[in-house]
């Protein structure tokens, strides 16, 4: 077993700075608005959601909406995140060891895809697509193939040498690189709803 201590977190952390400040459809992004965190998952394998992320804001930027429900008006209010003095605006989870267990490439698409999520305003809303499945357009799998189509050519312009160590290698292939292994936590932000 290797000597060093992995923070997961941080290796994300500046991944995600390298990906918003040279892919163009991610230019948007301010990473210190984001929060990334990882959590647990409680089945093996790698069936299943390998990420998801949060939005801070309702449709449109709102940090309130108010809804009718019978005869009573509920007013849904988005909490407040703050993290080092920026105000937060989205938290991505990243599912262990589910999303370690993926291949390299896998691993990016499912961060790509996540990332673009985020509305391309950066108000802290989702990106929306015309339609029913206003989050995917009218195909989650012409989604991810744009995801793959994205990767390959950021893979193509930075080399698969500068990818960061620890997307190479199963979640038990980094626990026996590493002494100990490390990811923030932090428990997913709750809407508060009361009556108007």
């Amino acid at each position: 077993m290797g000597g060093t201590v992995l923070n997961l977190t941080c290796e994300l952390e500046r991944l995600v700075v390298h990906i918003a400040g040279h892919v163009p459809e991610m230019c948007h992004i301010d990473p210190s608005r984001l929060l990334i965190c990882i959590t647990s998952t409680r089945g093996g394998g790698i069936r299943g959601t390998y990420a998801k992320i949060h939005p801070l804001r309702f449709h449109g930027g709102a940090k309130s909406i108010e809804r009718q429900r019978g005869r009573h008006t509920y007013r849904s209010t988005m909490p407040s995140v703050t993290h080092r003095g920026n105000e937060i605006l989205y938290v991505i989870y990243f599912l262990v060891p589910r999303f370690f267990d993926l291949s390299p490439r896998e691993k990016l698409i499912t961060i790509f895809h996540e990332l673009f999520h985020i509305s391309p305003v950066f108000d802290g809303d989702i990106r929306r697509f015309p339609g029913r499945n206003f989050a995917h357009g009218s195909s989650t799998r012409k989604f991810n193939a744009f995801m793959g189509t994205l990767v390959d050519a950021y893979l193509a312009e930075h080399g698969e040498q500068a990818l960061p160590a620890f997307l190479d290698g199963t979640m038990t292939e980094l626990r026996n690189r590493h002494h100990t292994i490390v990811g923030r936590r932090f428990r997913i932000p709750l809407i508060k709803t009361e009556r108007c």
